[in-house]
């Protein structure tokens, strides 16, 4: 009887949910993608097998152990060799940074995608109401954003944000932003530029919590243009649905499981605890609580509460939501394979499903806030998005925080963008590991368990 009565309530409510899904909609400014640029870097800062050997080898701080774990890590990472690196690591300059190696890194990215993304668009910089520039580990005066402003000589009625801290996870918090401003103003546009700094970034030393992000990082970084005036809808890319925003700092687990900290010898570097995984869970949990019902079909919530209930009486596990009947494509960050694969188990998906994410991992590896937007433009370059499909994107980044959002894909998209010179070779039959061609032989376990 009890369940019963559960499903005829939900029933019941089903209208409701319906008017205050259309009331909400209303009342909330709309939030259109426009156009979008990601960051392609030159050749000559291409990491092939070689040079990442190469690169392992001139760290003198490392000793044999210490060397072994490193490409044991390369190993399993799904990285190829097509990724980037700032100028100074190629340079062999990583021990002795300068402010002048961080600026050139972040300038090369910022005036490359917004140069394009002014021009494809025909939108001025003058025309920019709100721009929201997130790069984590570079925090500088004057800003990365009034640099922005200074270039492109902006209004001086901008309004202007500058994110540091904000871990991988950033560009969905900067879109947050934009879309609350929104709703105080009305036809604006706004531009999120998202990226990480690296060139200053780059650990020197030999403790292997610190050592693997040098593993995963890779240069890369990203533009996109968005607006909340309605009548641009028909040019538009994507329409913001909802965004779901989960934050567990309160946990001490979490919070120190990815921080930016000194070792032994006072050497700069990003620590990475064996707590990662385990709260990257707990974030990726908690905000799928918040996002699936505004996402998903009420049908299926009712089939999730029957199929648990009756599970739960007969002491089996809980059952899973079909996340399916609500999504059609899945851009995940590319963190590694192990956060790939955590996503692709508990939302029970597929390897197609998860194609753009391990691709992106394997020709530009993590490029930390900017990564979903590869994804994206892989999806776009495989010409998978059609008109009325939707996205949700799940991102994680340090503090801990897991953000998700769901998009509507407006139109077909078809752009070229950064893929377009090697779209036709991916998926490849036959992935190779070039790294566990070389070095296959190390037989160093992984005591963190991130590959």
């Amino acid at each position: 009887m009890g369940i019963f009565m559960v499903v005829c309530v939900l029933v019941l409510l089903y209208p409701l949910f319906l008017l205050w899904k259309l009331v909400d909609q209303w009342r909330d400014q709309a939030c259109y993608i426009m156009h979008y640029e990601c960051f392609k870097p030159s050749d000559d800062r291409k990491v092939d097998t070689e040079f990442c050997g190469d690169i392992i080898l001139r760290n003198r701080n490392l000793g044999l152990q210490e060397y072994r774990f490193l490409l044991k890590a390369i190993v399993s990472s799904g990285i190829g060799e097509e990724t980037y690196a700032p100028r100074n690591i190629i340079a062999g300059k990583e021990e002795h940074p300068t402010i002048k190696d961080s600026i050139l890194e972040m300038e090369e990215f910022f005036y490359d995608t917004l140069d394009k993304l002014f021009s494809k668009t025909g939108v001025s910089p003058k025309e920019i109401d709100i721009l929201v520039v997130n790069v984590s580990m570079l925090s500088i005066v004057p800003s990365l954003a009034a640099r922005i402003v200074n270039r492109y000589k902006m209004r001086e009625d901008i309004k202007v944000f500058n994110l540091t801290g904000m871990g991988c996870s950033a560009s969905l918090v900067s879109v947050n932003i934009v879309q609350n401003i929104f709703k105080s103003y009305k036809k604006a546009f706004a531009i999120v530029v998202t990226s990480e700094s690296l060139a200053p970034n780059w650990y020197v030393g030999n403790n292997r919590s610190m050592i693997l992000a040098n593993c995963l990082f890779r240069s890369g970084g990203c533009s996109i243009l968005l607006t909340n005036n309605r009548k641009l809808k028909h040019r538009a890319m994507l329409e913001l649905k909802c965004l779901v925003r989960t934050h567990l700092g309160a946990n001490d687990d979490a919070y120190n499981c990815c921080y930016q900290t000194e070792d032994e010898q006072g050497r700069m570097g990003f620590h990475l605890s064996k707590d990662l995984p385990k709260s990257a869970t707990k974030a990726f949990v908690e905000n799928l609580k918040v996002i699936a019902p505004k996402i998903l079909p009420v049908t299926e919530l009712i089939r999730y509460v029957i199929v648990s209930h009756f599970r739960r009486k007969k002491g089996g596990s809980r059952a899973t939501i079909n996340f399916k009947t609500g999504v059609d494509h899945f851009c995940v960050h590319t963190g590694g394979t192990a956060v790939i694969d955590g996503v692709e188990k508990n939302l029970g998906l597929s390897k197609y499903d998860l194609e753009p994410a391990r691709m992106t991992l394997h020709r530009y590896g993590n490029t930390s806030a900017s990564s979903l937007w590869y994804v994206l433009g892989y999806m776009e370059a495989k010409k998978r998005l059609k008109k009325g499909d939707t996205l949700l994107m799940i991102s994680f980044g340090a503090g801990f925080k897991c953000n998700s959002c769901l998009w509507k894909v407006v139109r077909d998209l078809d752009n070229e963008n950064v893929w377009k010179d090697c779209i036709a070779s991916y998926p490849p039959k036959t992935l190779v590991n070039p790294f566990m061609e070389k070095y296959g032989w190390i037989n160093e376990e992984d005591p963190f368990g991130f590959f």
